[in-house]
């Protein structure tokens, strides 16, 4: 039968133990040098006001010492969880916008892989987001997750139109104020010229309405001798 040569194998075997043991430390430092740098990324987002103050208010408690507080109203809860829907509706539209916009700039080398994480990064903690509003409108009132970024995507667009409609206004006043000095400029100019004109046209007319003196000539002179006779 054949033997194995176990001492011929001991150098080869302790050489591929040494190669996957490095090479499993390397890939082991690769990944937590990549969390490091992943975690030590900017936010895409400013931080969530909206969310802070829904937490505040569901976690709200009184102050040790002090009497009962009053227990901060369902209402005022769901209006703050709906502005966090809202606000969610603006990041992700911008989120949506941004994405072709990178990937094609990532494509190009125009930008690097550290903002190409930092969009990863937002686009997972988005998702996370929405389950956790559906999430906390499910547990406020039964089937409110299913319809509150519908009510959410209502009010950031008639917010949208409001700005537009408000810029517009300030505009048409700017427009307005702009008219009203050309035209005030204009018919300032226009008398002025009129203003430059008037002494040569008082003379015209001086010269026309003069009297025009008209001699007798001799002929005309007998012809009124002879109708006397």
């Amino acid at each position: 039968m054949f033997e194995i040569d176990w001492r011929g194998l001991v150098l080869p075997l302790a050489y591929v133990a040494v190669l996957g043991g490095t090479f499993m430390t390397f890939s082991s430092i690769y990944r937590k040098r990549k969390a490091m740098e992943s975690a030590n990324l900017e936010p895409w987002f400013p931080p969530h006001l909206q969310r802070n103050v829904y937490l505040s208010l569901l976690h709200m408690e009184p102050e040790a010492g002090s009497e009962k507080a009053p227990k901060v109203p369902e209402s005022v809860i769901r209006a703050a969880l709906l502005r966090r829907a809202v606000e969610d509706i603006h990041r992700i539209i911008q989120i949506r916008t941004a994405k072709a916009a990178c990937g094609s700039l990532l494509q190009r080398g125009s930008v690097g892989d550290d903002l190409w994480q930092r969009f990863q990064r937002a686009e997972k903690e988005m998702e996370e987001e929405l389950r956790d509003v559906v999430m906390e409108a499910n547990a406020l009132a039964p089937n409110w997750g299913q319809i509150i970024f519908q009510s959410a995507n209502e009010i950031a667009a008639n917010t949208v139109l409001r700005e537009r409609l408000d810029e517009i206004q300030a505009q048409t006043e700017h427009d307005k104020e702009w008219w009203e000095k050309r035209r005030a400029s204009i018919q300032t100019e226009f008398m002025k010229e009129l203003d430059g004109e008037k002494p040569k046209g008082a003379a015209s007319i001086t010269s026309e309405d003069e009297p025009v003196m008209v001699e007798s000539t001799p002929s005309t002179a007998s012809k009124k001798k002879k109708g006397k006779k």
